[in-house]
């Protein structure tokens, strides 16, 4: 009956591109995992501040385990409504600088939840190519006629508004604030600008950007200075503050709506306490620690130009994310086993995550990386390098 699936199974085995799951981490401090019985610096994960392990940020999860349980139970809209959501939805609105947010159960399930609630058939969403994979999928759940335009070409943005926007009744742009792959920023003024001029709503998923761009790391609004602008946030838990689920920030008639039509919210179970806790500490400490931010970037910088100055192709990043091209799905896989060999772990980026012909590393780094550990990556790339010819 499955025999078609072996078949697949085998031509993405062929191809360099069967996935399996890495060895489970045994030991997780952060920066640092054990996998398999070895030691690793992680150089992948998405911690970026290393709020999962903050003292606050683990006690506050700890002393919610103690009064509210492990679970909620239900959904928000039954028995799953604790006060602590309120807090954090209040706190996160606080933080972004807008009227009210709303909590989702996963940055994915919010990206689904948003895009498929405002926007129907008659309607245009116009969506960068490098979304992430939960903006394509809300679009095409939303049934709304989809376009696609080239990544960050505000030219290209316009052109199609010009030739589409009049047959439409509601049109919604949507990017990522920072691509999850290329680590590179969307241009958010000009789709600002093109939002106000065509009559469309503005979305950002601010997934990559909290907690890494802004004075406060509040994300790609306060990068840019859109504070105020009517921009529908979107973002997540889940990185740089450490937890988990999603949200959606912005004007209270939108937050109100979605917990109304959000199908996403509705019928998912809510986040448990201790997570929901963990989330509120986590701001509490990113406001509080502005050292870290500073920190995450001073050691982005270390390892960018260290790597830069071995002659390896890395794309421009002002995130947390330098993306390392390879090319060919295969060339990637040997240079993250050889890394893996020296104990610095980066996962190799295939097809159909990127484009064929852009297999890379996506190397991430953390506030929590010492200065040795990144010098102990550069070491290891050096000699994966050199020993694939690739420098």
């Amino acid at each position: 009956m499955f025999g078609f699936l072996e078949k697949e199974l085998e031509l993405l085995k062929e191809s360099h591109l069967y996935r399996q799951l890495p060895g489970p981490l045994e030991v997780f401090t952060g920066p640092r995992a054990n996998i398999n019985g070895q030691e690793v610096l992680l150089f992948s994960s998405n911690n970026y501040l290393g709020m999962s392990h903050h003292p606050r940020v683990k006690a506050a999860s700890k002393e919610a385990v103690e009064r509210w349980g492990t679970g909620s139970g239900g959904s928000r809209l039954t028995t799953g409504n604790f006060v602590l959501h309120r807090q954090l939805e209040e706190r996160i609105a606080r933080f972004k600088g807008t009227e009210d947010a709303i909590v989702f159960s996963s940055g994915y399930l919010a990206n689904l939840g948003v895009i498929s609630a405002l926007m129907g058939r008659g309607d245009l969403v116009l969506s960068d190519e490098l979304n992430h994979a939960s903006i394509i999928d809300g679009c095409r759940l939303s049934r709304a006629t989809v376009k696609v335009f080239r990544h960050r070409d505000v030219t290209h943005l316009r052109d199609i508004l010009l030739a589409e926007r009049n047959s439409y009744r509601r049109c919604l742009i949507v990017t990522d604030g920072v691509f999850s792959m290329d680590g590179d920023i969307a241009p958010l003024p000009h789709l600002l600008q093109l939002a106000k001029e065509f009559q469309a709503l503005l979305m950002v998923d601010d997934a990559h950007a909290t907690g890494v761009l802004g004075k406060r790391g509040a994300g790609t609004v306060e990068h840019f200075g859109l504070e105020g602008k009517d921009i529908i946030q979107m973002g997540t838990l889940s990185k740089a503050l450490g937890s988990e689920g999603g949200y959606v920030t912005g004007n209270a008639i939108l937050v109100d709506y979605l917990r109304n039509r959000a199908r996403s919210f509705i019928f998912s179970t809510a986040l448990s306490p201790p997570v929901v806790a963990a989330a509120i500490a986590a701001l509490d400490v990113l406001e509080e620690e502005p050292h870290l931010l500073d920190q995450l970037h001073a050691n982005v910088c270390q390892l960018y130009r260290g790597l830069k100055e071995m002659g390896f192709e890395v794309l421009p990043t002002e995130s947390a994310i330098i993306p390392l091209m390879v090319g060919e799905a295969n060339r990637a896989l040997a240079l993250s086993a050889a890394l893996a060999e020296k104990g610095v772990f980066v996962p190799a980026i295939r097809p159909p995550t990127v484009p064929e012909g852009t297999s890379r590393l996506r190397i991430t780094v953390m506030a929590t990386h010492k200065p040795e550990d990144i010098q102990r990556a550069l070491e290891a790339f050096l000699w994966a390098g050199k020993n694939l010819r690739l420098i």
